[in-house]
């Protein structure tokens, strides 16, 4: 089977990520890297390909597949551009800054028959799968609650994110994985309403705090929170890194961190209801918060889970052949970008969006 030829527009951060991972990876031949600033091709590894400019990367014949690594802002044109070319494309995420960019980039592929995908590399991140196992398995019962969130304590960005010109910004950052983890977890479930909180904390123009809640039709209440500037003294308790916590009326199941530690828990029966009776403990007259009394709480082991960002391109390699699916469909991506625009709308305006008509 021909090894996929894979040029990467950006030697940025992601641009150095993916290098690491693809100049090895089977099916795939990393063919070399374009940058418009030419001091971050100098590490680039012995023996790939350091263009000139992005339009001598596009042409390349050897390269069957461009992948797009570099600015937010920059997606829109460059996808444009390589579909033009008759090139597929993979582009990093965000996929555009807005809706109309999309359909504008989608039209273009197809006008031009190219296969274009986005690289959510973070549907493989173990922590989301665990929870994704645990809301599958249905072992929590009736699940009300899902909450996704991650913390940081510096609070300042680098580089192009801190300019809204350039796509900067958590939202389009962290937020489109995190919503997408959520959305992903119940494919074909309609949210009803979206209400959001989108803040400047300590950086000028762009967010660097967001709380988004989703009313899903299913009866769910989805709750994604990001912070940057998150501070507490618990970095032995992972407040810094991820925190999944899943709530259902069996029990619940907290999982935290990128490689995750966690629980299901559950009690082992219910206290029972006294309408009308004073009853005293040395918490107070409320049971529901004082000392869960000795043998009532139960813990269970989280589902094992076994995956990595190289699946993205496991699935990549095998779709790209007809032998499946991309994992990662555009209208998936489509649906992301609406839901952020109603979050921008939602903390703009301090009201409730209505998301998605319900039958």
């Amino acid at each position: 089977m021909k090894r996929i030829g894979i040029g990467i527009i950006g030697h940025g951060f992601m641009g150095h990520e993916h290098e690491k991972m693809l100049k090895d990876f089977e099916g795939i031949r990393l063919v070399g890297f374009a940058d418009k600033d030419p001091e971050q091709l100098e590490d680039v590894s012995v023996g790939l390909k350091r263009y000139a400019s992005n339009e001598e990367l596009i042409r390349d014949p050897e390269v069957d597949v461009v992948l797009i690594a570099c600015n937010n802002n920059q997606h829109h044109d460059l996808v444009i551009q390589v579909a033009e070319a008759g090139k597929d494309v993979i582009c990093e995420k965000p996929v555009a800054m807005s809706l109309q960019e999309l359909d504008e980039m989608e039209a273009a592929c197809k006008k031009n028959n190219v296969r274009f995908t986005v690289h959510h590399q973070r549907r493989f991140d173990p922590d989301f799968r665990t929870a994704k196992a645990v809301l599958d398995s249905g072992t929590l019962g009736s699940v009300y609650t899902i909450k996704n969130s991650l913390y940081g304590f510096n609070g300042n960005m680098h580089d192009w994110h801190v300019f809204k010109s350039e796509g900067g910004g958590m939202l389009y950052d962290w937020g489109v994985h995190l919503l997408d983890q959520v959305l992903w977890m119940m494919p074909g479930v309609k949210i009803q309403s979206v209400f959001a909180d989108v803040r400047n904390v300590i950086n000028f123009e762009v967010d660097d705090y967001f709380k988004i809640l989703m009313r899903f039709e299913n009866g769910i209440m989805a709750e994604v929170e990001l912070g940057t500037y998150y501070l507490a003294d618990k970095v032995q308790d992972k407040w810094f890194e991820r925190h999944w916590f899943v709530g259902g009326n069996r029990g619940t199941a907290y999982v935290d961190g990128f490689f995750p530690e966690g629980k299901i828990v559950r009690t082992a029966h219910l206290l029972e209801n006294v309408g009308g009776k004073r009853t005293m403990t040395a918490a107070g007259p409320t049971r529901s918060f004082g000392p869960a009394p000795e043998g009532m709480i139960l813990t269970e082991p989280l589902p094992e889970v076994h995956t990595s960002h190289e699946n993205y391109f496991e699935n990549y390699v095998r779709a790209y052949h007809g032998e499946e699916e991309f994992l990662v469909k555009i209208d998936e991506t489509r649906r992301v970008l609406r839901l952020m625009e109603a979050a921008r709308e939602s903390a703009r305006t301090g009201k409730s969006i209505a998301f998605e008509s319900v039958e």
